[in-house]
């Protein structure tokens, strides 16, 4: 699958985003970084980039907030952007979605470049144009459609990534192999997690996300597929987010694949081994959470999910490893039985 001209996978991303910058005529750019990225990856393309002024935000999904893009917006307004600027964010999925929607919603709308800095957000959060941000820690509460000019893929920064946030990203790359590609699945199953040749699952990823997405760019139907393990994954999240003992977001989609797998298993979407072989290989990279003894306070989460219409919760769950089915409705009983399914893996 072939990827648009305004994503490009990259060796040089310095290069790239000085070739590309030379072809605009941006009255104004801005460089959006966190601590992190600010050490590690933007000096890479410092010394490549035109004329510009930084903004610096705390890292953390705990400060995906309106209040951080109220400092965004304010240091965007001094330093006199118009809608004739860019906003680059350099950066994983949390700067990525608050830095797009800063840029989707400052004068009603001024140009963004990606430059995704972590797997997380190189395979999933940087392709499709969804920029969001929490809001009373529901998971991407406020946001908008609104794709980026350019995006810059480039595994040249995965190697200033901690390990837990490597493992982290690659949650979104097993979710891919599930709901699309069961030869990828079979591949990333026979080897262990740390041997996967980066740069080619980023570049497959990607490929998939966008093909799934220009079919669909405002998910009405089949971009759902792309939210499994993400209806009970974020409600997790959003647990331990409010408890003050944040997860890392591929944790707890993992969680989420693992329990809505089961879900699926239970309507005779997936069979007995399939269920196996996926709580197998999750548990063997990502352990187990310890969640609350009750599955209700997460469940009541996972009616706030975007996908849910009226009172009822849609899922998108896997219909045989390879495939997957979306808007299908599952009950509160299905969702309390897969994670006390979930639980009982400490046992």
């Amino acid at each position: 699958m072939r990827l648009p001209d305004h994503i490009r996978i990259s060796s040089r991303p310095e290069d790239d985003l000085r070739e590309l910058l030379a072809k605009k005529n941006y009255s104004r750019v801005s460089v959006l970084v966190d601590e992190n990225t600010k050490s590690y990856c933007y000096p890479r393309l410092k010394n490549q980039l035109p004329e510009h002024q930084l903004i610096e935000i705390p890292a953390g999904e705990s400060k995906k907030t309106i209040e951080t893009c109220t400092l965004v917006w304010q240091a965007m307004t001094e330093q006199q952007l118009d809608r004739h600027s860019a906003l680059i964010v350099v950066g994983g999925g949390v700067a990525g979605d608050l830095g797009g929607f800063c840029a989707a919603t400052f004068k009603r709308g001024i140009d963004f470049i990606l430059v995704p800095t972590t797997l997380l957000a190189m395979a999933d959060a940087s392709i499709g144009g969804k920029v969001a941000v929490d809001f009373g820690f529901y998971k991407n509460q406020v946001g908008v459609f609104r794709e980026p000019a350019f995006t810059l893929i480039s595994a040249v920064f995965l190697g200033s990534l901690p390990e837990n946030e490597l493992r982290s990203g690659f949650a979104e790359v097993v979710k891919h192999a599930l709901i699309s590609d069961k030869t990828l699945w079979d591949i990333l199953r026979s080897k262990p997690w740390k041997a996967n040749e980066w740069s080619s699952l980023v570049h497959h990823s990607a490929s998939l996300k966008w093909h799934v997405v220009q079919q669909d760019p405002l998910e009405k139907g089949a971009r759902k597929i792309l939210n499994a393990g993400h209806t009970i994954g974020h409600a997790i999240e959003t647990w331990f987010l409010a408890k003050n003992q944040p997860v890392l977001h591929g944790e707890a989609i993992a969680a989420g694949l693992i329990c809505e797998s089961k879900i699926a298993f239970k309507k005779n979407l997936v069979t007995a081994q399939e269920l196996q072989e996926i709580t197998s290989y999750l548990t063997s990279v990502y352990g187990n959470l310890k969640l609350p003894g009750s599955a209700d306070e997460i469940v009541q989460l996972c009616y706030q999910d975007k996908k849910n219409k009226g009172n009822s919760v849609l899922m998108a769950l896997l219909d045989g490893i390879g495939r997957a089915r979306w808007d299908v409705a599952v009950s509160m009983d299905e969702m309390v039985d897969s994670l006390t399914y979930y639980g009982s893996l400490h046992t």
